[in-house]
């Protein structure tokens, strides 16, 4: 909670980000474009698909300007550079955890019923962090060389969330291979798994949760081989 310090509202932020994005999206894409909600509530539906991709979005652009936001430290003290974007990420989750009890604050308000799929949560919190690292760490270390990155970073995060399924579902892709190609954006799965689990009576995204395991895998892979191959450079050029 230190980043809310001095602060007006504090670690409310947390929760208003995630809540006030979704008010948005239901008058927008629910009340007037009238969007399919698969036949949930419209604020159940965007705010169960905002969650995840907040600790997405916010890892990915933290981590992405962690290594330069944290120049000084870099310079004058050794210590492994991968735990500044990991811990970039994880810092996420006591966000996520305080916008989940909203969450399930409204399932309540809303009559949503719990379901046994609610214990999967924890398993797609851990993709959706995977994720963040994964493209995070590709990020931070081609920012230190190139510091357009990350003006460049805002728009592509923007743009990734309309290709996710946080405004619509997955379900309105039926076709068998645009849906495997759809897959391999690792966010799809996360958010469409985690909006299962939430909601319970969707069927279970099985392959869209495999492409997005195995793609945020190798992700992480290739980040990390890329960021150990450019950390001996970081203090010279950051």
């Amino acid at each position: 909670m230190v980043r809310y310090k001095q602060t007006l509202l504090g670690a409310a932020w947390a929760i208003l980000k995630p809540f006030l994005t979704m008010v948005i999206f239901y008058v927008i894409f629910d009340r007037l474009a009238k969007v399919p909600t698969d036949g949930y509530p419209g604020p159940i539906f965007y705010f169960s698909a905002l969650l995840p991709w907040v600790l997405v979005q916010d890892g990915v652009t933290k981590a992405g300007n962690s290594l330069v936001s944290g120049a000084n430290l870099i310079t004058k003290v050794y210590f492994p550079r991968l735990a500044i974007p990991l811990a970039s990420v994880v810092s996420g989750s006591v966000d996520f955890g305080l916008s989940f009890l909203v969450l399930l604050g409204m399932m309540v308000f809303y009559h949503t019923q719990f379901a046994w799929s609610l214990l999967a949560v924890p398993l797609f919190m851990l993709m959706a962090l995977v994720t963040a690292l994964g493209v995070g760490l590709w990020l931070s270390a081609m920012n230190v060389a190139y510091r357009d990155i990350g003006h460049v970073t805002p728009f592509m995060v923007q743009v990734w969330m309309y290709a996710s399924p946080v405004v619509y579902s997955a379900n309105l892709i039926t076709d068998p291979l645009l849906r495997t190609l759809y897959g391999l954006n690792p966010a799809v799965g996360v958010i469409q798994g985690f909006r299962w689990a939430i909601l319970g009576g969707m069927e279970f995204p099985g392959v869209l949760v495999l492409e997005s395991v195995l793609v945020s895998l190798v992700l992480l892979w290739g980040g990390a081989m890329y960021f150990r191959r450019m950390e001996r450079s970081f203090a010279d050029v950051v």
